[in-house]
């Protein structure tokens, strides 16, 4: 007999594929994604693209993120199977990459609200460093600047904006009865991260926000990260959140010491020996060694590192 998590996943690919034929073109998909359980009705879902998490409890549904139109149309499907055909309450996105909200679309006429950081928001309309992406799209209707908090049935949630980190508008979700909290793209689980930083990417600060993020959470508290390695969860503890920070810090300080010692810009990002006591992130890419040299150069003219396209465009239907 299946266990509920693989009748959940056969009956979202079930009803999304029989949606084939009168929906729009997104709605096809070749793979289906996961729905895995965490703690007191939050679980998250993977499929292409960043986490999603999720709350579905007697009086409502709350969603954060929404990967890819195709994938969040799986979503969809699955939470109104375990909810008995609730609409979803509210959509939340932790910052305005596409891998993380292009889906948004998909929720149109589904969710009632959508929530973001007010940068975020602003970011989604015009990413900076980028044209705005052609197509249509679902944007928050309501957006916070520190704080937000709102109770949905047995569950309090919390939106917290800490400041410049991955993006200048990232949001850490709390589900507090629960002890569970979406880190959005603020942890990368041993794997190199996207550092937008003509969004505002600060690789000192992100280090000290996901400190910040530890002191506000209890030691039992369950984290959803937006992205992990091959073979690694997309879910942990405190204690890796506080490995990222240590990579973020060993990361500047190790560009910091070779420029020092006189090395340039392109021999920095030659190099692809991993980063001492942090193997596990595999080796170094020009990509993460060039934005910390950039940081630490700011000032200089020196010009970011574009990120991978298929990450940050917020607006793509692909």
């Amino acid at each position: 007999m299946p266990t509920r998590r693989e009748f959940l996943a056969g009956s979202t690919a079930a009803l999304v594929g029989s949606a084939i034929g009168r929906g729009p073109a997104w709605a096809w998909m070749q793979t289906a994604g996961t729905f895995t359980p965490i703690r007191r009705n939050v679980g998250h879902f993977t499929g292409r693209g960043g986490t999603i998490g999720h709350l579905v409890n007697a009086d409502g549904v709350l969603v954060v993120d929404s990967q890819y139109p195709e994938y969040a149309a799986q979503c969809i499907a699955g939470l109104k199977e375990q909810s008995g055909g609730k609409p979803v309450d509210l959509l939340i996105n932790t910052h305005h990459h596409g891998d993380h909200v292009a889906g948004n679309i998909a929720f149109r006429g589904v969710a009632k609200r959508v929530l973001a950081h007010e940068t975020a928001a602003a970011h989604m309309r015009q990413p900076p460093g980028r044209q705005s992406q052609a197509g249509d799209q679902l944007y928050p209707d309501r957006t916070f600047t520190s704080v937000w908090r709102e109770q949905l049935g047995d569950e309090w949630v919390r939106a917290q904006h800490h400041g410049r980190a991955h993006t200048s508008g990232d949001a850490i979700i709390t589900f507090e009865n629960a002890n569970v909290a979406h880190m959005g793209d603020l942890v990368f689980n041993r794997r190199h991260p996207v550092i937008d930083r003509p969004a505002g990417a600060s690789i000192a600060n992100w280090a000290n926000v996901v400190d910040r993020a530890v002191a506000d959470h209890e030691r039992d508290t369950i984290f959803i990260f937006g992205h992990a390695g091959s073979g690694q969860p997309v879910v942990g503890s405190a204690g890796d959140l506080g490995h990222f920070a240590g990579y973020l810090r060993a990361l500047l300080e190790f560009v910091d010491g070779q420029r020092k010692a006189g090395r340039s810009r392109e021999e920095i990002e030659a190099i692809r020996d991993p980063l001492p006591r942090f193997d596990d992130f595999g080796p170094l890419t020009a990509y993460v060694l060039g934005n910390a040299y950039g940081e630490l150069a700011e000032g200089t003219g020196d010009a970011p590192t574009p990120a991978p396209r298929d990450h940050l465009d917020g607006l793509s239907m692909a």
